[in-house]
């Protein structure tokens, strides 16, 4: 639990390795429901190495002063975090200024 959105991370230890390591954060909406997203990599075991980048999209609630994790949404690697991209980009069009009236 974190008071501050500032406090909030990502990052995860256990028995003494930092299991998920937080490299990036972006704070997308900020009040008592809190958008952040981050961008990890996740410790592998077998290899002894940290895996690809990998982004998560995630909602806090403030809650009896602290922040509480409600949801979140994982892109496991860049070539979905693509895919993503290409598909929001064909929904939001930019927005075109009508020419004015010429009187």
């Amino acid at each position: 639990m974190a008071e501050t959105i500032d406090d909030i991370t990502i990052e995860y230890t256990e028995e003494g390795i930092l299991t998920t390591k937080q490299l990036d954060k972006v704070v997308l909406t900020r009040g008592a429901w809190t958008t952040i997203m981050f961008r990890y990599q996740t410790w592998d075991k077998r290899k002894q190495v940290y895996g690809p980048e990998a982004y998560s999209i995630r909602r806090y609630q403030k809650k009896d002063g602290n922040f509480m994790p409600r949801s979140k949404f994982n892109v496991s690697n860049a070539e979905q975090a693509k895919k993503i991209i290409e598909i929001l980009n064909q929904w939001i069009k930019p927005e075109t200024t009508p020419a004015p009236d010429k009187k």
